[in-house]
């Protein structure tokens, strides 16, 4: 990526515009210092003690190396939804059913396969970089950084609270009565006999976590309530342990709940992303109607369409 350099930035280092400007990581500027020509200023390599002068055309290696890639993912032909792509980054509307990372049971039939076979085809190396994880039957927005740059930058806003992300979800159950946002806090650890089981724990447990959620209930009826939700932490498997802590599981969820013949997993969508794009800092919105076996669980439910009910998709479509 190419900087002109302006009188703002005049007399600045190096090392002070890339924390500046792209919030460069330790890790991610150490891998620069290790590349040949990571760093170069007007065609000329330099170091990160470099001062910088108006007009100066800065140029950071952006590009991941073959030799950094990961062999264990194999890529594979799995058709997925593109949202959205620039120099920096992916929005994966990844469907249920899908894994992000490869595990055991699990080799060649997640997200990360899908985006090497893409690299593949376009001949360039893939080093997988998710900023978060949705669970395999969770469906919705995904964000992949596509280099250790852009995965700084985006790790960063994540940390400060820049980038949001909304859920939908169908529960058991009327939750509540009234349509006020609501704030849930639990703390979570992992079960004794399970490295993917959560359950809810005493803030005193070790290796117990806080996880806090804001919620609140869009439609319910007898039947069902439908919610749209904000995890302020990003605790595995949160969404999940948090209605079912309240005595209204996911829909379809077979862990936390009980399953269901209308859907054939936990029917939670992560329909609403914003972030500050790299490296402006411009926030933008994206947004992913529900899947088809949401959309018909809901409608068989209350007979009613399930977008009519979300904040973010009817202001897109205003």
């Amino acid at each position: 990526m190419e900087f002109r350099i302006s009188s703002e930035n005049d007399g600045m280092s190096v090392l002070s515009f890339l924390k500046m400007k792209l919030k460069i990581s330790r890790h991610a500027l150490s891998s620069l210092k290790r590349t040949d020509m990571g760093i170069s200023a007007n065609g000329q390599h330099v170091t990160v003690r470099y001062i910088l002068k108006e007009g100066d055309l800065l140029t950071v290696c952006d590009t991941d190396s073959f030799d950094n890639t990961n062999e264990s993912i194999i890529p594979r032909d799995i058709p997925i939804d593109i949202l959205f792509e620039n120099e920096s980054m992916f929005l994966i509307d990844k469907p249920a059913d899908m894994p992000t990372h490869p595990s055991h049971n699990h080799a060649e039939d997640t997200l990360a396969n899908a985006l090497a076979n893409i690299y593949l085809d376009r001949g360039e190396a893939l080093v997988f970089r998710p900023i978060g994880r949705l669970d395999r039957n969770t469906s919705g927005i995904s964000l992949i950084a596509k280099n250790s740059i852009s995965a700084s930058y985006l790790h960063y806003a994540r940390s400060k609270g820049l980038i949001q992300k909304k859920y939908i979800a169908i529960l058991e159950g009327r939750v509540c009565e009234d349509n006020e946002w609501h704030q849930t806090t639990i703390y979570m650890k992992r079960m004794d006999d399970s490295i993917i089981v959560r359950c809810t724990a005493d803030s005193s447990d070790e290796d117990a976590f806080i996880a806090i959620t804001r919620w609140r209930m869009l439609y319910s009826n007898e039947e069902i309530s439908l919610v749209e939700a904000i995890p302020e932490t990003g605790r595995t498997h949160q969404l999940r342990v948090n209605f079912a802590h309240l005595g209204h599981p996911i829909l379809g969820d077979d862990v936390y709940g009980s399953p269901s013949v209308l859907i054939p997993r936990h029917a939670l969508h992560a329909y609403y992303l914003s972030l500050p794009m790299p490296y402006d800092g411009e926030i933008t919105e994206f947004v992913s109607s529900p899947p088809k076996d949401m959309q018909d669980a809901f409608k068989g439910l209350c007979q009613m369409e399930l977008d009519n009910f979300l904040p973010e998709i009817k202001k897109e479509n205003q």
